[in-house]
């Protein structure tokens, strides 16, 4: 299970900001893309037990789903797609520039002084 060592990641990260803010985490937000290869209820579940008896006990984990969004090369359309039907619908061509939902990043913490 690569959530828990992608949720200790982020706890060592967090912990550092708590420091430099001179505050207690509240809560931390994610963004996780749809292919980011990161499963948002298996990283949920890594981060309740690695904040488990930590510092960070209290902070919450807020995941927001980042849906596949791609732009088509030869028509310039961008828009979100399934991934299991990726060709875009007005030109038919198959190959797709991913634009977003390949994300796994930390964006914002809310932190107490």
């Amino acid at each position: 299970m690569h959530e828990l060592s992608i949720a200790l990641s982020m706890m060592d990260r967090i912990r550092e900001e708590s420091v430099r803010h001179s505050g207690t985490v509240r809560s931390a937000h994610v963004r996780i893309g749809v292919l980011s290869g990161v499963d948002s209820e298996a990283l949920r579940f890594a981060w309740e037990m690695a904040r488990a008896g930590s510092e960070l006990e209290e902070a919450e984990l807020e995941i927001e789903s980042v849906p596949l969004r791609v732009r088509c090369p030869v028509c310039g359309v961008t828009r979100t797609a399934e991934i299991q039907s990726i060709a875009c619908p007005h030109c038919v061509t198959p190959e797709q520039d991913i634009v977003e939902g390949r994300e796994m990043e930390l964006t914002a913490l809310e932190i107490d002084s």
